[in-house]
């Protein structure tokens, strides 16, 4: 059998086929005899194949590869189904099916990236056409390795590995189409795409091509760069953290901060437009390296960089060590080497750099203003960062006070004053005999000033103020002050030439001035003016000086003894008038005082007689005369009879003898009839000769008699003495006193006080205040204004009274009353109930001690002046168990209570006047001030005089002793202290400051002894 399938269809073959089929024809019909008919038909057939050999497929053609595979695709010959492929040698038989119009075949396990050349040949009934050929590739291998290996903000740089050398590739992206060729020489393949958009993410595909071919592809995602962030900066830092800020990228939300080698990843809010990032655990005073990257898809920007330092430590010990009026040096320790410093004050600031050398840093501060506090802060500065700061408060020195004044010197204290500067608030110590006083600035006053009390009189006393401020102290203003002397104090012995005087007290030298008349006596203790002019008021002043300062001590008005009269009576207006003239001699004398019947009169304006008239005739009159310069009187008054003229009664002597001689019977009758009237009028007479006489101290080896004498006949002669005191004083005017404005200020309308000794308020024009109140000055032991008596105050008139205490400047008050008895009110309560002080015009009076004892209560007052700010201090004794219009019932009680007064005047000294009060001011009140003169004449002198003392003080205050049972009641006071005077008085003064104390304790020892 002939096979055809290994030939080649062309047209020679052909030929050369037919040829051998009809050979092999005949040499089978030779061997087996095959009939004519048989070969007939093979030859037709072979014939028959010549002319229908299939026709060329046509649209042969590659229609698809991969890495391991070719699909052929071709049109189908006039339905023949059966294809021959051939390639590499190798033949591949494919039948079609009848349905498809175009034949599809794929060729695998081939070599990916290969050429292959295709022959098709179509075969019907075993006959192939011609063939017709193409070259087909299969697809080459993707790239492998393909990956991103670089980017920034507008590129990324792609990499691959070459695939069996083939050089051509393509890179697709956001539709683009990129070709790349390779080098020859490189294993890998790189290539960057540019003109990106930061921060954007990318898919890239790459096709490996081979003959036009490529790949199937890889894919990878890739991202741009970010863009780096704006504005990094930083925006604060402390010791230990800085804050970084910077603004956001795109939305961007992802950030990474690197610094020594330290990454930190932030993570921003949605809602932030700037991120802030605080980094903490840093080392105070360092500076850092900062990159900040935007990271977008892990990828990060190209990152910006700052510099940034960390706050340096505060200073330790920052203090000020110094400081004088006008600068403060402060000192600081170093920080870690820190040389460059800022100290902030005022709103200013000063640079500081320190010395290399210095483990400390002192810096002074200048120009400053003297005693002014100020507030330092102190920065360490690193790189121009300041640390967060230290602050500490200095002062100043305050400046020293520039000159003080002396505005009050008295005897027992000083008032020092001085300037300051308004709004400074500083304080002053001022120091004086051992005292030191802290005087605090009213923020409103440009002055402020400090009183020192209880000083010795006549004393120097060095003193300094020193200006205080937060504790810092001025350098100290010194001076010296010396207190002044009471001149009315003084013992002075004048007589009708001369003044003399022992003064306790510096002074520098005396004078005495009347006029144009002065007399000078040096300095030393004692004081001695002579050849004064007799009744001549001298102004007696005591000056000391010292370094040019120049001090007043004292001056006081002293009236010399005016000189005695020599006078006569002649007869006048028929015996019942008198008519009494006087000389004129050499010395001053201001008015003549007249005494006939114990009815005074005074003669002013230099007469040199006067007619007295209301006289009987023929009658002896004994008168007294006495000159008066103002208050001083003569030595002694000028006693003589003047007889009334007789001529008058002659014509009834006869009438008189028979008168005479009835009264005589009727005398007999009566003495035979009452001889006991005998007696009596003895004794009338005699105590009526005694009141007559002139009073004269008493020797107390004498007293007891003169007193039982007084007693005698149901106290007789106490009612003669009394009765005779009745008058004294009554004619003196008293005009002030009833002016109807004054009226109401007056507690009885009888008890009014003299115009000539009356105590005169400190009067002001601009509002019309009264000088009234109804108080007089009253004599004493050593002057004649040692007391003032006044009533106890009205409602309306408790001001006036205060106020008379600061202007006398009175340390004591003595009250002789209660404020209410019988049901009936005696005096105002004065003083405030409790420890809350009360305002009485410009004078705040407080209460600051009371101690209560069975008879009588203490106090302490504590006056301040509002304008002055002056304050002073008043001792109130007030004897509670003395009635009204009566005596306490024993003497002892009261005399104690005077020694307790007596101790205080002794103490405090007698400059000021006493002020003695009980309702009306004249019987309690002239009893105890009696009482206290009377036992200080009679411890001095061992003389008293009673009448005398009692018409001394009529003469200045009306029913003073008001009562006769307060009259014999000072008797018997003087009798009691004559018994024990001595001891008692010995006992009581021996430690006066433990019985002013406790003044029971003084009642036990007494009644022990």
């Amino acid at each position: 059998m002939m096979k055809l399938l290994s030939c080649k269809i062309t047209s020679v073959h052909l030929l050369l086929c037919v040829f051998l089929s009809l050979l092999l024809g005949v040499t089978d019909s030779s061997t087996n005899s095959s009939t004519d008919e048989t070969q007939k038909t093979t030859v037709t057939k072979a014939t028959e194949a010549m002319k229908t050999t299939p026709h060329n497929s046509e649209e042969f053609k590659s229609v698809g590869q991969n890495e391991t595979s070719i699909t052929l695709q071709w049109k189908k010959v006039n339905g023949i189904l059966n294809y021959v492929l051939e390639f590499n040698g190798k033949v591949i038989n494919v039948t079609a099916s009848e349905r498809q119009e175009h034949v599809t075949h794929t060729i695998v396990e081939l070599t990916s990236g290969t050429k292959y050349d295709f022959s098709l040949f179509t075969v019907f009934e075993n006959v192939t056409s011609g063939g017709v050929n193409i070259t087909a590739v299969t697809a080459p291998r993707n790239s492998e390795e393909f990956k991103s290996v670089g980017q920034n903000e507008t590129s990324i740089t792609l990499q691959w590995k070459k695939v069996n050398g083939i050089l051509s590739y393509i890179i697709f992206f956001n539709g683009s189409k990129i070709n790349v060729t390779a080098s020859d020489g490189q294993e890998h393949v790189t290539h960057t795409i540019v003109e990106l958009t930061s921060g954007t993410k990318y898919d890239f595909s790459l096709f490996t091509v081979f003959e036009n071919v490529r790949s199937s592809g890889v894919n990878i995602t890739a991202v741009t760069a970010p863009r780096n962030s704006e504005e990094f900066k930083s925006v604060g830092q402390n010791e230990t953290s800085i804050n970084l800020q910077w603004k956001k990228v795109n939305g961007t939300l992802s950030y990474i901060i690197l610094f020594n080698g330290s990454e930190i990843n932030v993570i921003a809010s949605e809602r932030q437009e700037h991120v802030t990032h605080t980094i903490i655990e840093l080392t105070s005073g360092t500076k850092y390296d900062f990159i900040l990257f935007t990271v977008f898809e892990n990828v990060r920007s190209s990152g910006v960089n700052i510099t940034a330092v960390t706050a340096p430590r505060n200073s330790e010990e920052f203090k000020s060590v110094g400081q004088n009026e006008t600068s403060i040096n402060l000192q600081w320790k170093k920080v870690n080497g820190t040389l460059s410093y800022i100290i902030l004050f005022n709103g200013s600031e000063i640079n500081v750099t320190a010395s290399d050398g210095q483990e400390h840093v002192t810096h002074t501060i200048i120009e400053l203003t003297s005693g002014n506090k100020y507030n330092f802060s102190l920065f360490t500065v690193f790189e121009n960062v300041r640390s967060s700061g230290v602050n500490i408060t200095a002062v100043t020195v305050p400046t020293m006070v520039a000159l003080v004044n002396v505005t009050e010197r008295s005897v027992t204290s000083i008032t020092l004053q001085w300037n300051v500067d308004v709004g400074k608030n500083w304080n002053y110590i001022l120091q004086i005999n051992g005292e030191t006083f802290q005087v605090h600035q009213d923020g409103s006053l440009n002055v402020v000033s400090q009183s020192s009390q209880s000083l010795q009189p006549g004393t120097e006393y060095a003193f300094s103020v020193t200006t205080v401020f937060s504790g810092l102290n001025s350098t100290p203003y010194k001076g010296f002050i010396v207190t002044a002397i009471d001149c009315t104090n003084v013992s002075w012995h004048v007589t009708n030439s001369s003044i003399q005087g022992v003064i306790e007290g510096l002074f520098s030298n005396a004078t005495a001035t009347n006029k144009s008349e002065t007399h000078v006596s040096p300095g030393g203790r004692n004081v001695s003016f002579s050849g004064l002019y007799p009744g001549a008021t001298y102004t007696v002043s005591l000056v000391y000086e010292r370094n040019s300062t120049r001090f007043q001590q004292c001056s006081h008005n002293l009236t010399i003894i005016p000189p005695d009269l020599s006078a006569h009576c002649e007869y006048w207006a028929a015996g019942y008038s008198v008519f009494i003239v006087w000389n004129k001699p050499a010395g001053v004398w201001t008015s003549v005082e007249v005494n006939v019947t114990g009815k005074t009169h005074k003669v002013e304006n230099g007469e040199q007689h006067i007619k007295i008239s209301g006289f009987l005739p023929a009658r002896t009159y004994e008168v007294s005369l006495a000159s008066l310069s103002g208050t001083v009187r003569s030595y002694k008054p000028i006693v003589f009879s003047c007889p009334t003229d007789p001529r008058g009664v002659i014509a009834g002597s006869v009438f008189a003898v028979l008168l005479f001689c009835l009264l005589v019977g009727l005398i007999v009758l009566i003495m035979l009839k009452r001889p006991d009237i005998i007696s009596r009028r003895k004794l009338f007479i005699g105590g009526s000769i005694l009141s007559n006489k002139k009073c004269i101290a008493i020797p107390v080896t004498k007293f007891p008699d003169h007193f039982y004498q007084l007693s005698a006949d149901e106290n007789r002669g106490f009612s003669e003495e009394y009765e005779n005191l009745i008058p004294v004083g009554t004619e003196q005017t008293r005009k002030e006193a009833v002016l109807p404005e004054n009226k109401a200020r007056n507690r009885f309308n009888n008890v009014l006080p003299y115009d000539w000794c009356r105590v005169k308020l400190t009067t002001s024009n601009s509002n019309g205040t009264s000088d009234y109140i109804n108080a007089n000055y009253m004599p004493g032991y050593n002057s004649n204004r040692e007391y003032i008596a006044t009533q106890g105050p009205l409602p309306s008139t408790v001001n006036d009274f205060w106020r008379m205490i600061w202007e006398q400047r009175v340390k004591r008050i003595v009250m002789v009353t209660n404020c209410t008895e019988g049901g009936r009110t005696k005096c105002e309560q004065y003083w405030p109930a409790d420890s809350r002080p009360c305002l009485h015009g410009e004078l705040l009076v407080t209460i600051t001690s009371v101690q209560q004892e069975p008879n009588w209560t203490l106090r302490e007052f504590r006056m301040k002046h509002r304008n002055t700010s002056e304050e002073r201090t008043v001792k109130h004794f007030h004897f509670t168990a003395w009635p009204d219009h009566g005596v306490p019932q024993g003497t002892e009680v009261l005399i104690q209570f005077r020694g307790l007064v007596r101790q205080h005047i002794e103490k405090e000294g007698t400059g000021a006047p006493t002020v003695v009060h009980c309702s009306a001011g004249v019987g309690r009140t002239g009893t105890i001030i009696a009482l206290d003169v009377l036992l200080q004449q009679l411890g001095k002198e061992r003389a008293v005089d009673i009448n005398g003392f009692v018409h001394k003080m009529r003469l200045c205050r009306p029913y003073m002793v008001q009562t006769e049972s307060q009259y014999v009641f000072l008797h018997q006071c003087i009798m009691d202290s004559l018994q024990a005077h001595d001891k008692l008085e010995e006992n009581i003064y021996e430690n006066s400051d433990m019985i002013y104390a406790n003044a029971t304790a003084l009642r036990e020892f007494h009644s022990n002894t």
